[in-house]
């Protein structure tokens, strides 16, 4: 195609990408499309992944327990450097057609490698126990062989993964809230995989190669003193270093030489000069800095993807690519290098190339976190530069075009706003939107960069922050943020907070029942009943002190998860492109980065809010209900109470989510007693606690391990998702629209929530059809966003699409819908999860 030049807008130049800026893609036709692209490659290239099936792959942990085998006597840091050189040298590879950037992760294409240095218990278990071709959704094929080895390495892990060190120092009462007892807050993220959640420093990379690296190490390992302890200490992870390099270049030059041999047998003249052109950038960036875009594009997908080999973390995350890579397409642009249209098929690509990442997570973990992708490798484009000043460029627009082109969930769009957003910008944005793959979500730089600040983070690092994975924002490059360390449900602590500390529903069924209920016990501490409180502050005295003893517990096992992965999984490929890890010779697991956070979720305040108004208005001051009538009623399921049960769930019970004072203040004084516990606590690395205020899809599972509650929640239900309103099997709790949801979630501190916050709107296609649906969903944005609310996300398709899609799959397998924090298809999504989606609210405007 050909493409569109700058011209003149509103008599100044400015760019607008590949396509025109108000260019309307159909709205809610989600990926349901075939050949969304102009080019022919894209959309052979798009097919040919999409039509792959998801497998499990033995070759990166037998190749990594080989190396721990041949290395035990060597420090962690450097058998983990030799473990990861032993992989990159030794994993088959391939080149596809059509693949003009390469690399994989050690894993064929769609496959999912292990990593049994975290966990491998679990893995064991389901091969055997719980096939994973079986499963319902998230399933995988894998070989006879691949069984075979990778069963043949069991004994090596047993007792030595990161999963069962932490176990091994928990205490009992730090386990009893966990995912190991009654699930209070999740801890298996960071529990059974790595940390991730990060950016490497790309420019840093740009800048230098792989060999001015070298020599900055070198030059250090040059300077320490063998006589002093904390240069030993050093001079082992200088040395790390130095193998982790190595790692990397031999994996480059591994892949130009595969492609010069294809080369040589290839028929094709285009295909063969193009491979010959992978070949001399793969040998060029090994060891040198890029020179052209698609040189840099190439270092830049092979540095993330030896990340994810590495670190098994997800929200590996891709920062301000259209900042970083501009200076590539400029040059490029300028000197007739490339053209705008070769730029644009590179980038399309690459978000075809995601999609062949992927994670293997246990069957526990899939029920309310489904979705096969790698996961949270979001890329953020737009904001304001290190002046204050708009930031957007051609770049920003033409990765706007690269979705609308590919309509995948990958990558995880951000798209910061600000006040001076360039209207086309938010044109071709909302554009985006409404074709409906839940892509991009939108933050707020009014919002996000004071929270930056208030974190700690210098003005110009908070100025050019991007987000990772779902939520967070990040100092890329910088930092090191634990941003997903748990979730923890504040509706769970406001029930055990009138109910003396004992859970609602307490039974046979629950699997701490011999060790806690069973045995005259309960979970938390005792601090009263709603039975007998005698006023409407002793309910929020109790809340606060339930709260004080569960964030406790919480912090103690997330740094013993923290102290951990420092001992056995240091990550000195990752610590070479993080500031300041090479200057202090520290690992950035240890401490080594310029920030250190850790960031835990709280999740339910719609359902804490509305319990809350429950109780005061209808036990306190109306009276039409004693303590003891809502405890009982939740304790029965609601059964034999359904009058209640409708009149808390009716318009006649103060809600949150539609502008009113009474219940908003309720879910501000939740959420604020949640933060106060959290902010500002010391972490192990050096760093600080910062608070998050968002679920993702961790409602759903923390809804499926508690009882009813007193705002309408019927047993086994999702708790309230993110800073959304309740909505229950009985209907939705907001009922004023849009504009009251957005004024009510914006009497919340988003600034004291540093670690991000989220709300997700449904919209009906109709209502955002034409120009005015368009400009109505950018008004309401700009509310939202001068209200001071950090971050949006977006689900355009209508109710009876989605009941319909339950019904009928098979029309539906290209339907992607956003989850909470990611985007997913729709009916590869477990069944609660698909019915939380269904339940939230349908908007108009």
């Amino acid at each position: 195609m050909e493409a569109v030049t700058a011209k003149k807008i509103n008599g100044e130049e400015k760019p607008i990408g590949l396509e025109p800026f108000d260019k309307e893609w159909p709205v809610g036709e989600s990926a349901m499309t075939e050949n969304p692209s102009p080019f022919p490659r894209i959309n052979r290239f798009r097919k040919f992944a999409w039509d792959m099936e998801f497998t499990v792959d033995h070759q990166r942990a037998c190749l990594v327990t080989e190396a721990y085998r041949k290395n035990e006597d060597k420090p962690q840091i450097v058998k983990c450097a030799l473990a990861l050189k032993h992989v990159l040298a030794n994993v088959p590879i391939t080149i596809q057609n059509d693949e003009l950037i390469v690399g994989e992760m050690a894993a064929p294409i769609k496959s999912a490698p292990i990593f049994p240095e975290f966990s491998y218990n679990w893995v064991m278990d389901e091969m055997k126990n719980h096939p994973w071709k079986d499963r319902l959704h998230d399933n995988y094929y894998i070989t006879r062989d691949a069984e075979k080895k990778l069963t043949a390495i069991r004994d090596y892990w047993k007792g030595n993964t990161v999963e069962e060190k932490i176990i091994a120092r928990l205490s009992e009462d730090e386990k009893k809230g966990t995912n190991l007892g009654r699930g209070l807050y999740l801890l298996n993220l960071y529990m059974f995989g790595g940390v991730g959640h990060l950016q490497a420093n790309y420019e840093k990379l740009f800048s230098l190669g792989y060999d001015g690296i070298r020599k900055q190490v070198q030059k250090k390992l040059l300077t320490l003193d063998p006589t002093l302890p904390q240069d030993l200490a050093k001079r082992d992870f200088y040395q790390a270093e130095l193998i982790a390099l190595d790692a990397a270049t031999t994996y480059l030059k591994r892949y130009a030489a595969l492609a010069r041999d294809m080369a040589e047998n290839e028929r094709d003249e285009s295909w063969k000069r193009e491979l010959l052109k992978i070949a001399d950038n793969c040998d060029w960036v090994s060891e040198n800095p890029p020179r052209t875009f698609w040189e840099a594009l190439q270092l830049w997908f092979m540095a993330t993807t030896i990340l994810l080999i590495e670190s098994n973390g997800h929200s590996v995350s891709f920062g301000r690519f259209d900042q970083y890579m501009y200076p590539f397409y400029r040059r490029d642009i300028d000197s007739g290098e490339a053209t705008k249209e070769e730029i644009q098929e590179l980038i399309e690509i690459i978000f075809i190339k995601d999609l062949w990442w992927t994670k293997l997570r246990d069957r526990l973990t899939v029920i309310p976190n489904s979705g096969r992708g790698m996961g949270g490798d979001s890329l953020t484009i737009g904001g304001v530069d290190k002046d204050g000043n708009d930031a957007t460029n051609d770049l920003s627009y033409m990765v706007l075009d690269a979705h609308a082109h590919t309509r995948s969930g990958v990558p995880w769009l951000a798209v910061r706003f600000h006040k001076n957003t360039p209207w086309e910008f938010k044109v071709k944005t909302i554009n985006n939107i409404r074709i409906g793959t839940g892509q991009p979500k939108l933050f707020n730089d009014e919002a996000a960069i004071p929270a930056s600040l208030k974190a700690g983070r210098t003005l110009d690092d908070s100025r050019n922050y991007h987000v990772v994975g779902c939520v967070e924002i990040d100092a890329g490059g910088k930092e090191y943020g634990w941003h997903d360390s748990a979730y923890f449900n504040i509706a769970k602590v406001l029930e055990l907070a009138i109910n003396d500390g004992r859970c609602i529903g307490c039974g046979t069924h629950c699997p701490r029942w011999d060790d806690c209920g069973g045995a005259g016990k309960r979970l938390g501490p005792r601090t009263g009943s709603l039975a007998d409180f005698k006023s409407f502050d002793e309910v929020k005295t109790s809340y606060d002190r339930q709260m004080k003893y569960w964030v406790d517990q919480m912090i103690a096992g997330t740094e013993i998860m923290d102290l951990v992965h420092q001992q056995l999984k240091p990550l000195p490929y990752l610590s070479l492109l993080t500031d300041d890890c090479i200057e202090r010779g520290v690992d950035v697991t240890a401490g080594g980065a310029v920030y250190n956070f850790t960031g835990p979720q709280a999740v339910g305040v719609g359902t804490v809010a509305d319990g809350f108004a429950t109780i005061k208005q209808l036990v306190f001051e109306e009276k039409k209900a004693t303590g003891r009538d809502l405890l009982d009623a939740c304790e029965q399921n609601w059964n034999g109470y359904e009058a209640l049960y409708a009149l808390v769930n009716s318009k006649k019970v103060h809600h949150y989510g539609n502008d009113d004072d009474y219940a908003d203040e309720l879910a501000k004084f939740g959420v604020d007693t949640y933060c106060k516990y959290v902010e500002g606590r010391p972490n192990s690395r050096g760093g600080t606690y910062l608070p998050g205020v968002y679920s993702v899809s961790a409602n759903v599972g923390l809804g499926l391990v508690q009882w009813a509650s007193v705002e309408g929640r019927k047993a086994m239900e999702p708790v309230s998702d993110c800073l959304g309103p309740v909505h229950t099997q009985a209907g939705s709790h907001d009922i004023k629209g849009p504009t009251a949801i957005a004024k009510s979630v914006t009497k919340l501190d988003h600034i004291r929530a540093g670690n991000g916050t989220l709300l997700n709107w449904k919209f009906t296609p109709e209502c955002l059809k034409g120009d005015v649906g368009r400009d109505n969903l950018i008004s309401l944005m700009d509310v939202y966003f001068e209200r001071k609310g950090m971050h949006s996300q977006f689900n355009v398709v209508s109710r009876k699409t989605l009941e319909d899609a339950l019904v009928n799959p098979e029309k539906y397998k290209d339907l992607l819908v956003r989850v909470a924090g990611y985007s997913a298809f729709f009916v590869e999504l477990s069944k609660p999860l698909q019915y939380d989606i269904i339940g939230r609210t349908e908007l108009s405007m």
